[in-house]
């Protein structure tokens, strides 16, 4: 998948042992890839551009039903790391609870607000008190470590797995179709075999028709533009950046089309070239 080894180190993660960012972790690198836990995604960014600590990071970047995080294309964008892969997760929702607990002995649910949101339809059926937390996977851990009765955690599977609990109501979000994209960030540069998408960010001179040029240049090489986020621009007046992925077949595609926006452009990094994911279940 990526040439050359990349040495065995952990991969920051926002959230805590068996969160989703761990569950795309495991996709991209394997069941038995490390992970150092971040709080936050300042956090993350901070411990992923650390060459000493950590072999980069994974970062969730948008979703199919909330948009994109824009936060977090900022702190990318601010940062020196690199993408070198993408996962598309499935958000499956469970209502996990300790061995032997019945529905009927349930008397709260703990979750990230988020995850609550996404399960009311389930939720509302039931009696119970819905109890915000930071995490959905630290929720699963708390009811584990207290062996509750009647609290329930709303998590992954893979929290369920970890921390020994029955999934008792699987699968009990609303929407089914519910996907979350995570970026897999590197301090350097990586070679990837069988590119076929990339990442960038550019600058207009904001005249008439600057940003219609660019986004020619990028059609007539066949090029798909698959995603096109604009931001503001720090220190300016109400002038604006775009980030956008693109998707192609061959590199040479992208390679002619670099050179293009190079000189339609005011700034342009490449912030990553990487081989397009996959949707995983």
């Amino acid at each position: 998948m990526i040439k050359g080894e990349i040495k065995r180190k952990p991969v920051a993660i926002q959230g805590y042992e068996g969160s989703f960012h761990q569950v795309a972790a495991r996709v991209f690198y394997g069941k038995d890839v490390d992970i150092l836990p971040c709080a936050t995604f300042i956090d993350l960014i901070r411990d992923a551009s650390n060459k000493k600590s950590t072999n980069g990071g994974v970062m969730a970047i948008e979703n199919s039903i909330a948009g994109s995080i824009m936060p977090n294309y900022n702190l990318i964008q601010k940062s020196n790391l690199f993408v070198i892969g993408e996962v598309y997760l499935q958000i499956n929702q469970n209502l996990l609870v300790n061995p032997g607990v019945k529905l009927e002995d349930i008397k709260e649910v703990h979750s990230h607000p988020m995850a609550l949101q996404q399960c009311l339809g389930f939720l509302t059926k039931y009696p119970w008190k819905l109890i915000e937390t930071e995490d959905t996977a630290l929720s699963a851990k708390h009811v584990h470590q207290r062996n509750s009765k009647h609290v329930a955690a709303i998590a992954s599977d893979l929290a369920a797995e970890l921390f020994h609990l029955k999934m008792i109501a699987p699968n009990i979000h609303d929407v089914k179709d519910n996907y979350t994209r995570f970026l897999i960030l590197h301090q350097e540069e990586v070679e990837v075999e069988n590119a076929n998408k990339a990442s960038i960010n550019f600058h207009t001179d904001h005249s008439q028709g600057s940003l219609v040029k660019v986004l020619t240049i990028i059609a007539k090489d066949g090029i798909n533009l698959s995603k096109l986020q604009s931001f503001a621009i720090a220190g300016s007046r109400f002038n604006y950046g775009f980030h956008a992925d693109l998707e192609f077949d061959e590199l040479e595609q992208f390679t002619r089309v670099k050179k293009k926006l190079e000189a339609a452009t005011n700034y342009l990094r490449i912030l990553g070239v990487y081989k397009k994911g996959k949707y995983n279940h």
